[in-house]
């Protein structure tokens, strides 16, 4: 992820033995003893990731636990996104002084199905991937686009977006992608200044697509 983000946020990506590291009391707290293996390995990483991107900006070890909708609750002063997909984990941290919001996701590369297809990508979406080159999954990288998008909207807001909500448009050369969000969804959540348009990146190797954007002060 760090090829993906500015130097002013700092990234952490899980080696071999954070998916069983230690977590803080109140991480252990609100991950519960009922917790799947594969949930509190995931959990686990991406807490341990977050301490190591934070210790990078000179931030003494804090918790990032979970709230209800099972977002990372940052420390004070703190903005920043944690992602994992099979077997891979990452984390990103920035000081809020420096950026206003941070997203970021991993998903593994595969074709996705028409049904899926239909819940992530709207109709011109689904169009423009079919004029891009052969050998990519590029509604996959949509998703993960979007993935990143949302996280990127729901600490600003306090709330998600749905799929289509967002309108992405990719530029493979370039490895950066647009996203315009509807209308709607900017006049309903007018007065916390959402972002109408982001912008970032995105790369697609090793059997993993990667995206990520920072939203910076205006």
């Amino acid at each position: 992820m760090r090829d993906l983000l500015p130097p002013a946020v700092a990234v952490a990506v899980a080696g071999p033995a954070d998916w069983a590291g230690e977590l803080l009391p109140d991480e252990r707290a609100c991950l519960g003893e009922r917790a799947v293996a594969s949930r509190r390995r995931d959990f686990t990483a991406g807490r341990v990731c977050a301490r190591r991107a934070m210790a990078t900006l000179g931030l003494a070890p804090a918790a990032v636990p979970a709230a209800a909708d099972r977002s990372p609750v940052w420390p004070a002063g703190v903005v920043g996104a944690i992602t994992h997909t099979r077997d891979y984990c990452a984390a990103a941290a920035a000081r809020s002084a420096d950026v206003r919001s941070v997203g970021m996701d991993a998903e593994r590369h595969k074709t996705l199905s028409p049904e899926v297809r239909r819940v992530i990508c709207l109709p011109e979406e689904e169009e423009h991937c079919a004029r891009l080159p052969a050998g990519t999954s590029w509604p996959m990288v949509i998703f993960s686009a979007k993935e990143t998008v949302y996280k990127v909207w729901h600490p600003i807001v306090r709330g998600w977006l749905d799929f289509l909500d967002a309108l992405v448009e990719l530029d493979p050369a370039a490895g950066t992608f647009t996203a315009r969000i509807a209308p709607a969804r900017l006049d309903a959540a007018a007065a916390l200044r959402p972002p109408a348009v982001l912008t970032g990146h995105f790369a697609v190797a090793d059997g993993l697509v990667r995206t990520a954007a920072v939203l910076p002060h205006h």
